[in-house]
């Protein structure tokens, strides 16, 4: 604080001259400001250097009230700001989240609507269509108040774990309604007594068994539950959200559903048979059902060869960890050879920036090179990060999509030593922060010897490039840097009297300077830098030639006492596990990512010699699908288990519950085709749907088990009255009656689930590309799902009933 500007500093007196006049610091030594060393570069629309704010939100809070915050103090700020400075907003996350999250809205409205229609159709009975539109929003109310109370925000993959549950949700009250509509029938004007009797009534057949269905869908999400690190933090919204729904409905249905069938469910009922869509469906499914129960070997075999079918879709799919989800923004990340300096960084900056403003589609483009002022963000001035804020899509050039963009960009921006990566903001900055890797693909060689590392990582570079589907390959040069490297010579050093400390106090003075101090001026504080006038340090030949004074008063030169020379060197040193490692940076295109993987592995351990005490390692996305796919391979299993418990504790026989396990399978041929079809990848996502998928199909067998069950029984029951033996041809219209009678239930619960998802299905906008991968396995499972349960478990349910027969009336 005693150094207020340059002028105090000039005034500082060093000695007393000759005749006593003070000698001060102005007089000899040049005093001026001057810029700090560069570890970072801000440009604007390649028009020249600005300078960049980043706002780092807190981990767990809600990104769209932190923006909205943001936008309101920017606002506050701009009129206090001087003439012709003005803040520009680069990149802003709220418009992926706002667009997404009211692409789900609009699906969530599409599927209420679906739902209520299709009972509407089944039933024609307008009332009865309000239980399922009065219960279906207060489940989904409870779950938004449960995520509300564990502080689960509105995002993509919340809102999707209520779009895929929606269809489910429902099946309790349709089938309890229709079981009401079934008895209602044979009394057409109940009194009211009478009405609440048959609600009980037809509550008390279904609802145990129909509740635990609901359960065994919740369990099935369990693997979900057990994922870990990135792909953990994905998916946990989306479970716990579907888990919420499926626990909110369930408890609906044994509680609330009921008493709104005894209020809605009254005047003209209906009966099934006069209902055009019931007739068509039971004249079609007759001859079916009964061909099924005439042939049931065969339909087993065929149920075997269509199960065997999907290996053959299941083998020609690729496998990837996400979709890419399209954020409506770009970021280009380019890599350049080690050694650049500011200027040329700078430079080329703006050269990149430029370029990529000529795009019309191309609203602001932001490109930052090297740190900036944070330890939260150690890039070298070789890392270049180009933000790149699109248009709206309206306003794009007719048929162009992100992919086009992509390959014109990376055609209009090709420079020499330049790698090009273009990439999706949000999703690289969280693969960055998990590994570190910036592209698809990332491959990690660790040794003792950074020169080793590098050849090892150039000749992976040179073979990768080969493998098809590489876009982009780029292997860190971990020794690429350039260093004044200063040897002092410690013989000759000591034959003029000086010591290597003396001798590192003159370089370091001279060639790096050192802070001696702070000046303040105002309420900022500037170090006091001393060394050196440039021409003295500006080339090695006066490096070579600085003066150091020895203790007899005599002047050597520098190059006198020491070796000074450039060297290569590392110009950033990475670690991993204690050992020392370098990056190669892949970028594909038009490939799956685990087949691509597959491919360069192969390639890599086939032509690239790694020495021993080295190693090398595969990271970035394919990390987090090879740990998912490990933890999902282990848990899967076990939550087969806990679903075939669930499954007995619902029958209270086991024959019932393997029934339902062993022709599971088959609800999985239909998703298997219908990705093949779709030419989608198997991915997490993917994985989730198949998920969710096993559990739904376990629960529409579950009621037809309970219907075939319930009409087994009563014609047992017919043929004891009648005083004779239950025979086969009784087991065989029981079974008809079962499937044929209750086809009404069945259909209206699969119809919801199909339906109800084809709006995820074939919706777009944002966030689409990952609640699709979850939608298609369960909209394709679910059409074989249906074949299974109309045809398929009949048919088994008639063989294994049919050996009981017989063993009974042996």
């Amino acid at each position: 604080g005693y150094l207020r500007g340059l002028e105090d500093l000039r005034q500082i007196p060093l000695k007393l001259g000759p005749g006593g006049v003070p000698l001060l610091l102005g007089e000899v030594a040049e005093i001026g400001t001057g810029p700090q060393m560069r570890r970072g570069i801000a440009e604007l629309d390649g028009e020249g250097e600005v300078v960049g704010g980043i706002v780092v939100m807190r981990s767990g809070e809600n990104a769209r009230a932190v923006i909205a915050g943001i936008k309101a103090k920017l606002a506050e700020i701009r009129p206090g700001l001087p003439q012709g400075v003005e803040i520009v907003v680069t990149y802003d996350r709220s418009g992926v989240i706002e667009r997404a999250v009211a692409n789900l809205q609009q699906t969530l409205i599409k599927e209420l609507l679906v739902v209520v229609l299709i009972c509407l159709i089944f039933l024609l009975h307008f009332r009865s269509s309000l239980v399922i539109a009065i219960s279906l929003p207060l489940g989904v109310l409870g779950a938004f108040a449960i995520m509300n109370f564990q502080g689960i925000n509105a995002n993509i993959m919340s809102l999707g774990g209520i779009a895929i549950a929606i269809g489910a949700m429902v099946d309790a009250a349709i089938v309890m309604i229709e079981n009401v509509h079934k008895h209602l029938e044979h009394q057409p004007r109940p009194t009211p007594a009478e009405r609440w009797a048959v609600v009980e009534k037809a509550t008390l057949e279904v609802g145990p068994p129909i509740f635990f269905a609901l359960l065994i869908i919740t369990i099935s999400f369990l693997p979900v539950f057990t994922l870990e690190a990135q792909e953990g933090r994905l998916f946990a919204p989306l479970a716990f959200t579907k888990t919420y729904a499926m626990a909110v409905a369930a408890g609906l249905a044994i509680t609330l559903v009921p008493v709104l069938m005894g209020y809605f469910i009254r005047g003209r009922i209906i009966p099934e048979g006069k209902n055009p869509a019931n007739r068509l469906l039971i004249a079609a499914y007759r001859p079916l059902i009964r061909a099924a129960l005439g042939y049931p070997k065969t339909i087993v075999l065929l149920t075997l060869l269509a199960a065997l079918s999907m290996i053959y879709p299941a083998s020609r799919l690729g496998s990837e960890f996400m979709p890419d989800l399209d954020e409506g923004d770009l970021m280009y990340m380019p890599t350049t050879l080690p050694g650049i300096s500011a200027g040329k960084a700078a430079e080329l900056l703006q050269q990149t920036d430029r370029l990529i403003k000529t795009m019309p589609e191309v609203a602001s483009v932001f490109g930052k090179a090297g740190r900036a002022e944070t330890a939260t963000d150690p890039a070298p001035l070789t890392m270049l990060e180009t933000t790149i804020q699109l248009k709206p899509r309206d306003q794009w050039r007719p048929g162009l999509t992100t992919a086009g963009l992509i390959r014109e960009l990376d055609e209009i921006v090709k420079l020499p030593g330049v790698t090009n990566a273009w990439v999706m903001p949000i999703r690289t900055r969280i693969d960055m922060l998990a590994t570190g890797i910036r592209t698809p693909v990332g491959i990690k060689v660790a040794g003792p010897d950074l020169a080793v590392i590098q050849a090892v990582g150039e000749r992976i570079e040179e073979v990768i490039q080969g493998v098809p589907g590489t876009a982009s390959v780029y292997s860190e040069r971990v020794t690429g840097g350039r260093y004044l490297e200063i040897e002092v010579n410690r013989p000759a050093a000591a034959r003029y009297g000086l010591n290597v400390a003396e001798i590192h106090e003159v370089i370091r003075g001279a060639v790096g300077g050192m802070n001696i101090g702070n000046t303040v001026e105002g309420l900022e504080r500037y170090p006091i830098n001393l060394r050196y006038p440039r021409e003295f340090r500006d080339s090695l030949e006066q490096l070579r030639r600085l003066p150091l004074a020895t203790p007899s008063g005599a002047w050597v030169a520098l190059e006198q006492v020491a070796e000074v020379a450039i060297s290569d060197g590392p110009p950033m040193i990475r670690s991993e596990n204690a050992r020392l490692s370098g990056w190669t940076y892949v970028d594909i295109k038009g490939r799956d990512l685990g087949g691509y993987v597959v491919e360069a592995r192969d390639a890599v351990a086939r032509y690239v010699e790694i020495p021993p005490g080295y190693s090398v390692s595969w990271s970035g996305q394919y990390e987090h699908l090879e740990r998912a796919n490990q933890r999902l391979k282990v848990v899967v299993p076990l939550t087969l288990v806990i679903i075939l418990v669930f499954l007995y504790l619902s029958f209270g026989r086991m024959g019932e519950a393997v029934l339902i396990m062993a022709t599971l399978p088959l609800s999985l041929v239909g998703g298997f085709w219908l990705l093949y079809l779709l030419d989608y990848n198997l991915s997490i996502a993917v994985s989730v749907g198949f998920i969710a998928l096993a559990g739904v199909a376990a629960e529409t067998g579950v009621v037809m088990l309970v219907y075939l069950d319930q009409a087994l029984q009563k014609h047992r029951r017919l043929a004891a009255a009648a005083a004779r033996p239950f025979n086969q041809s009784d087991l065989r219209e029981a079974v008809v009656e079962g499937a044929l009678l209750r086809v009404r239930p069945k259909i209206m619960t699969v119809a919801t689930i199909i339906i109800g998802l084809l709006p995820v299905m074939l919706g777009s906008g944002t966030g689409s590309e990952v609640m699709q991968r979850i939608a298609a396995p369960m909209v394709g499972g679910m059409i074989s799902a249906t074949i299974l349960t109309l045809v398929v478990l009949p048919a088994v349910f008639f063989l294994w009933q049919q050996r009981l027969v017989q063993t009974e009336n042996r």
